[in-house]
């Protein structure tokens, strides 16, 4: 059985892998989804990650259709999974980002599409300057109140404002947010390490990063010029690979060396070692996809091979 650790101070426990969500309803399709979804739970999965923004970028999308597909899943599966959506990338009539009645509006509309009655975690998916804190905490703590929301989260916030949204919930005894979802993997580590990694390890948030794999680049499939084309995510690599991801993954090929483990799991584990950190999360577009994913849950990297891999991405 693999082990579950808690987010944060929060109820809620997940292995050392969550399911991103992002793919559903786009690059997979509703049949694969619904594999993928059932061969994660059948593992030991117990949190799966979407938005309602999923996957509005694809002409002809608006949003929601990954939580649609989602909540056809659980109603025709029959099993039971903690989802965590979010909201504040879709403006409505109701208001921008997280301005109170869009919060209010969007969190409906989610769990009408995942046909649940409560959201398990509820994310402001980004920070929104133009909405006084008070008003969006308040916000939220309506959701909690009213039972539609169990755990509050925030992605994509700086250490500063996640701090003065959280101290103006406390002074008005609100709830606040509990778990965080930063961009972190082993060649982008700014947006986390330091003053925000600090804060969440002193204040027992839980840490869900995103992009653990750096959009393919860590599972070694882009290693030279040539390999560039593979996919419509190439461009972004050159960046990487003339930075110091080429010396990361030769870290990750002697970890692997050692360990057996793909360059994928060994990335997920490093990023699952790291202070602070609960799990990283990590999408499927096909059942094969997330069988290579899924080892992570139970890799434990040494103390040197954690080493080794930090000091080739410092």
């Amino acid at each position: 059985m693999t082990d579950l650790r808690r987010l944060g101070a929060s109820h809620l426990h997940t292995p050392k892998l969550c399911l991103g969500g992002n793919v559903f309803g786009w690059t997979a399709d509703k049949a694969t989804s619904f594999a993928v979804l059932d061969a994660f739970v059948d593992a030991g999965g117990t949190l799966v990650d979407t938005a309602d923004v999923y996957s509005a970028w694809v002409p002809g999308h608006k949003g929601g259709e990954s939580e649609t597909v989602i909540g056809e899943w659980l109603k025709s599966s029959g099993k039971t999974v903690d989802v965590a959506t979010k909201v504040g990338m879709i403006p409505s009539a109701a208001g921008e980002k997280l301005a109170p009645a869009r919060i209010a509006e969007a969190c409906d509309a989610s769990l009408q599409r995942l046909g649940v009655e409560q959201i398990a975690l509820y994310y402001a998916h980004q920070d929104d300057e133009a909405t006084p804190q008070e008003a969006y905490m308040e916000a939220f703590a309506k959701l909690v109140a009213a039972g539609k929301v169990a755990v509050l989260g925030a992605s994509n916030f700086h250490a500063a404002r996640l701090k003065s949204a959280n101290d103006v919930a406390r002074a008005a005894g609100l709830p606040h947010f509990q778990v965080l979802q930063p961009e972190y993997n082993l060649v982008s580590r700014h947006k986390f390490e330091g003053e925000l990694q600090d804060y969440c390890v002193e204040h027992n948030i839980g840490v869900l990063p995103y992009y653990g794999l750096a959009s393919g680049f860590l599972t070694g499939k882009y290693r030279s010029a040539d390999d560039l084309g593979k996919s419509v995510r190439g461009g972004r690599m050159t960046e990487l690979l003339e930075g110091k991801g080429a010396a990361v993954l030769k870290a990750m090929d002697e970890v692997a060396a050692e360990t057996g483990a793909t360059l994928a799991q060994i990335a997920l584990a490093w990023l699952a070692a790291q202070p602070g950190v609960t799990a990283p999360i990590a999408s499927a577009t096909s059942v094969k996809q997330l069988e290579e994913l899924l080892p992570a849950m139970d890799l434990t990297l040494s103390a040197a091979q954690l080493d080794k891999l930090d000091a080739a991405g410092a």
